[in-house]
């Protein structure tokens, strides 16, 4: 017997059935793929995933990147595609990885925002940077590595 919400059933299954339909329409879960349709998936995705990760040197113009896991897209920010460009390229820390986009960002006359203020020294950039890259490390990496974004 199947539940289905709305229904005048209650109980344990359909508070769980509802409970996924609220996570799956915020967009906090998502179906996986079978391993073979993710295997035929994942090269393309990660030609994607590399172009739109070496445009966000330039900008934020797409919040995205591909998942061979779900099929779809993930939102990912400009510095967090960042860090996945400077990982990707062998830089396995999250202090390299805060040079790294102090690089590209220095480069290009722009400094990081911090409580509508900015941060104008190269140290304060560091600092920041360095702290965003280690709550990435610790919190978005890990699913970013689940859902074959990251290696």
């Amino acid at each position: 017997m199947s539940v289905l919400p709305g229904s005048a059933q209650s109980g344990p299954v359909s508070s769980h059935i509802q409970a996924v339909l609220v996570l799956v329409g915020a967009g906090h879960l998502s179906l996986a793929q079978d391993d073979i349709v993710i295997g035929k998936a994942r090269k393309q995705c990660d030609r994607l995933n590399a172009h739109l990760m070496h445009k966000a040197r330039g900008g934020n113009d797409v919040s995205y990147l591909a998942s061979p896991v779900t099929g779809g897209g993930i939102a990912v920010s400009r510095f967090e595609q960042l860090f996945l460009l400077a990982l990707s390229q062998g830089r396995k820390q999250p202090s390299e990885w805060a040079q790294f986009i102090w690089g590209i960002l220095s480069m290009q006359g722009q400094r990081i925002m911090k409580e509508g203020k900015t941060l104008e020294s190269a140290e304060e950039n560091l600092v920041e940077l360095t702290a965003q890259a280690q709550t990435f490390a610790e919190k978005r990496l890990p699913i970013m590595k689940v859902l074959q974004i990251a290696a």
